[in-house]
């Protein structure tokens, strides 16, 4: 079920507060192929794990600010006093095994770049195309499909860490991969046809 707040109808969850409409409204279910934006999206979502999407989102930008904009040349070179520095800092999420798989994950990128694209890599477990769902109740999302455990399984293979079944698909959801906003939400067929256009990236 959705719920509007100013006219618009949305999906029930993004009504909260203005910064969760306007992640919703703008960035979640939209389709994208940028290698870094997808980079930062999986970290962030390796943070969010066992934490609410709205606690991330409130931190961002700092976490942009203290982690080099998400570029994985930088976090792949971190060492002990930047892990340090992170886990003293209020303004993220202090949690040493995700801080550390970030590290490792910017690693893990890098090796998986001299041969395939991040993008082209997980864009291929669902063969370049957006999956367009139409659903009418939360109830009826999933937490995670065979394709999120496939993927999750050769992010795993590739040596990220904090990528799940469960927080691979909330990726997927957030990064356009999948639409589910539901039926009656005013971006349901706003992505719909974003999907439509969309191109996949190359490899």
């Amino acid at each position: 079920m959705s719920h509007e707040t100013d006219g618009l109808i949305r999906c029930a969850w993004a009504n909260s507060e203005p910064i969760y409409a306007a992640y919703h409204d703008d960035e979640w279910g939209v389709p994208k192929c940028d290698d870094r934006a997808f980079f930062e999206k999986l970290v962030l979502e390796g943070f969010q794990a066992g934490l609410s999407w709205i606690t991330i989102l409130r931190k961002r930008d700092h976490f942009r600010q203290v982690f080099d904009g998400f570029e994985p040349e930088a976090i792949a070179g971190y060492g002990d006093d930047k892990v340090a520095s992170l886990m003293a800092d209020p303004g993220i999420i202090r949690n040493r095994a995700k801080i550390e798989a970030t590290i490792a994950n910017a690693k893990a990128y890098l090796d998986l770049r001299q041969t395939q694209r991040l993008g082209a890599f997980l864009w291929d477990f669902l063969d370049g195309k957006p999956q367009h769902n139409d659903f009418r109740s939360h109830t009826q999302i999933p937490a995670q499909t065979p394709i999120s455990t496939a993927m999750a399984k050769a992010l795993k293979s590739k040596g990220f860490r904090f990528c799940g079944p469960t927080t691979v698909y909330a990726f997927m959801q957030s990064v356009g991969m999948v639409n589910d906003h539901l039926v009656d939400c005013h971006r349901h067929a706003a992505c719909a046809d974003l999907a439509a256009a969309f191109s996949p990236p190359g490899s």
